[in-house]
């Protein structure tokens, strides 16, 4: 007991088993493996299938892990076949399992039960654990108190204790589970029978762990006389709890007891020094000890007197014997394993000799980690150990990030409903996510990470507070390479929190937006499909449209531009979602509210360069005002040369589809590919460039089109371009796609004209140049070899 040893299986750098991978997958996809019933909505295993219990707790622990409160009787029912399925141990914590369902489990015979905080179970459930409790050696009940029955009520107002006793007597024990080694309730308050707790536990001879915490009416423990192999008892903020002392005494074999006090005045002992030192020596076995929010440690005063010396007088042996509580003179040569002293009177952890191996306070941060793994069952303590935690982190240097990430996540995953556990967790992991430090994180610590952030910021998405550490830590890691694992999960997430309220967080949904922009960049057409499916393109118009009603200009604005125009890359029906939500009116109204802003015209020309790329839409961008506008736009100087190679770009590939498909007279096709040579021709080609080709297909087709040389020139002079000024990205890319057979094909052409063919003999010279390049510094290091 007191501080536990953490296993964390995040912490390992090495994959993640294929058991928890394939137990996640069919989890969130039962239908591998069950089949649903129409009409009571339950899964059931199929035909013949048959899962061992290493499976079948797997599955129940990920289902835990994930959301404990989506843990319900539709999923538990898959092992209600107790010949096809073997399960013993069993968490059920914060579930939304029912009677029902907790029965189906029940009928395996478990060794072991935690039901706490299970809100929907009942008094029938109590009746089941009786009749099914034949190897059950833990129980865990918590704070599930309502399956307990209430004591009898009598016709009299004048009842005597003894006869509310002998009444439930005669129903016979509350709990029949006599081979309990392990029993855990909590805040069981029954102030109209005193000696319910009497009842309750006088089957219960096993027993030889305890955990009464938060209990009322336990007067002075006497309900614990008949446990005879108690090891472990915990009474934290039970009231009264001084009552209690005589008989905690003469519990020789115990060796881990907490009376500690959340609230630090239900903690006031007579006699503390010799009170505390009355219990370590009747407990000769003991070995942890939590007198936290209480006055046990005395006021830290060392008895100089029996040594008739002064303190400079004393030789090292005597400073030895040193202890500044004095109730553990008696262990100073025999320390505790632990104790703990968090909130104690007389700030007791601050002291600087005490008889203990761990001890948990807030005196530094060996103290703030051991209290914050200690206390991972208590909320109203975690959070304030949690709050010293990042403390540390802000103004000072955490020196076990690793122990310090494992209590954060491990308190974050336990209290998810939590809000200020989260908070306060989550403003730590914004610490760690930044360090130098996070380089030596496991790939597995860090997407633990990310999941347990996703989880509190949906489920606290009206909390400014808590989806500001949320974002501002995800940005801390490599986007999208990190975060690809919960890809769908996160586009969700920031498209809701861009949406918000129009009260919402501003700042937020900045940050919020930046994050879809940078998932949207640098990921396959698959994902922007999928970014498309779940709403960005219309959730961005609507910002677009809010902006242009306020006549507003920001970095919010700009990125909706940016975010769609990465969504549409070479994904046609995000394109065509563009357009069904009105893009084209949102263009004209920001290219007439806002002309001089060159970073939104970037955005949406390149934008609508995609769209013009998706040969079906074409005719939807063929109207005069519109090509009047991307014809106006090739002479602009706006971002350098990025809006008007942009609108050259449109022009060319609504141009490539022939002649037949221009229907509009005027401006005339020929008069806009003429002006559109003549931009071209001004453009410096060792212009650096505000872009990123991920893909060359779309100016590839373009010089193939070779009835219209005007878009080879723009296509040729792209590539030229690129080549020239970042070889190392996009000589390989050309190579790669077939670009230069292409380009071979339009230099063997008598269609094409001359400044198409010396272009495209640029690029040609250049791959090769970086070709040999990389086979001349290939050969350099083969030699030093």
């Amino acid at each position: 007991m007191g501080a536990p040893q953490i296993y964390c299986p995040w912490e390992e750098n090495a994959p993640e088993p294929l058991l928890d991978l394939s137990g996640k997958y069919v989890i969130r996809n039962p239908e591998t493996f069950c089949v649903l019933n129409q009409e009571n909505g339950m899964w059931s295993l199929r035909p013949g299938v048959a899962l061992p219990t290493e499976i079948c707790e797997k599955l129940l622990n990920l289902w835990q892990d994930s959301d404990p409160e989506l843990l319900d009787d539709k999923f538990i029912n898959i092992f209600s076949d107790v010949q096809c399925t073997r399960i013993k141990r069993v968490t059920l914590r914060s579930s939304s399992v029912t009677d029902a369902g907790l029965k189906n489990l029940l009928s395996h015979n478990l060794v072991e039960l935690d039901i706490s905080n299970c809100k929907y179970l009942t008094e029938r459930t109590l009746d089941c654990i009786n009749e099914n409790c034949e190897n059950l050696n833990t129980l865990v009940i918590g704070k599930t108190k309502d399956i307990f029955p209430l004591p009898p009520v009598l016709d009299s107002d004048d009842i005597s204790e003894e006869a509310l006793i002998s009444k439930m007597d005669s129903k016979g024990p509350i709990l029949k589970t006599t081979n309990l080694r392990r029993f855990v309730v909590r805040e069981l308050n029954l102030p109209t029978m005193p000696s319910y707790f009497n009842i309750l536990l006088k089957p219960l001879t096993l027993i030889t762990h305890m955990d009464l915490s938060g209990c009322g009416f336990l007067d002075d423990c006497s309900c614990l006389h008949h446990m005879n192999h108690l090891a472990s008892l915990n009474l934290h903020s039970v009231q009264r709890v001084q009552d209690a002392v005589a008989t905690i005494c003469k519990m020789t074999n115990l060796r881990f007891l907490d009376i500690s006090q959340a609230n630090q005045k239900f903690g006031m002992f007579e006699n503390p020094n010799s009170t505390l030192s009355t219990i370590v020596t009747s407990l000769p076995q003991l070995s942890a000890l939590d007198i936290s929010g209480t006055n046990l440690p005395g006021d830290g005063t060392f008895d100089f007197e029996r040594t008739n010396k002064k303190k400079h007088e004393l030789d090292d042996m005597e400073v030895e014997s040193f202890c500044d509580i004095p109730g553990l003179q008696s262990r100073v040569s025999n320390p505790l394993e632990f104790l703990g002293l968090y909130n104690t009177s007389h700030d007791a952890c601050h002291r600087h000799h005490i008889p203990a191996k761990v001890v948990t306070g807030d005196a530094n941060e060996e103290q703030i980690l051991a209290g914050t793994a200690a206390y991972l069952d208590r909320p109203e303590v975690l959070v304030k150990a949690l709050n010293e935690l990042f403390h540390i982190f802000r103004f000072e240097t955490c020196h076990n990030q690793s122990r310090a990430l494992n209590v954060i996540l491990l308190a974050m995953i336990r209290h998810r409903h939590e809000k200020h556990i989260q908070i306060s967790g989550s403003a730590s992991l914004f610490y760690i996510a930044k360090s130098e430090e996070k380089s030596n994180l496991s790939v597995r610590a860090k997407q633990k990470m990310i999941e347990v952030l996703l989880a509190a910021m949906e489920t606290h998405l009206d909390d400014s507070t808590m989806m500001r550490n949320g974002c501002l830590t995800l940005c801390q890691f490599r986007i999208p390479q990190d975060v690809l694992f919960e890809y769908k999960r996160l586009v969700q997430l920031l498209l809701q929190l861009i949406r918000g309220r129009s009260d919402s967080d501003d700042f937020v949904r900045r940050i919020a937006i930046y994050l879809l922009n940078s998932l949207a960049c640098q990921v396959d057409g698959e994902q922007k499909e999928l970014v498309g499916d779940l709403g960005a393109i219309e959730t961005m118009l609507k910002l677009i449209n809010d902006r242009l009603k306020s006549r507003i200009h920001d970095d919010m604005l700009e990125i909706a531009w940016s975010a769609m125009w990465n969504v549409t890359d070479e994904t046609p029906i995000n394109c065509q979602r563009f357009l069904d939500g009105h893009g084209m009116n949102c263009f004209q109204r920001c290219l007439k509210e806002f002309p001089d802003k060159p970073e939104l015209l970037r955005n949406m020309m390149g934008l609508l360069g995609n769209v013009a790329e998706v040969e079906s839409l074409r005719s939807r961008l063929m109207s005069p005002e519109l090509l009047n506008t991307f014809s106006h736009l090739l002479d602009s100087n706006s971002d350098g040369i990025e809006v008007s190679y942009n609108a050259a770009g449109v022009l060319s590939h609504m141009a490539s589809s022939g002649p037949e498909t221009w229907t509009v007279v005027e401006p005339s096709r020929a008069q806009v590919l003429e002006r559109m040579v003549a931009a071209i021709e001004r453009w410096d080609l060792a212009s650096k460039r505000n872009i990123n080709y991920r893909s060359f297909e779309p100016i590839l087709r373009l010089l193939e089109v070779f009835e219209s040389p005007e878009c080879q020139h723009w296509a040729a002079w792209a590539l030229a371009n690129l080549t020239k000024v970042y070889p190392e990205k996009y000589c390989t890319l050309v190579e790669e796609e077939g670009g230069l057979v292409l380009l071979e094909k339009v230099l063997e052409s008598p269609l094409p004209y001359a400044r198409i063919k010396t272009l495209a003999r640029i690029v040609i010279r250049k791959c090769q140049s970086f070709k040999d390049c990389g086979s001349l510094e290939l050969m350099d290091q083969e030699g030093e070899s």
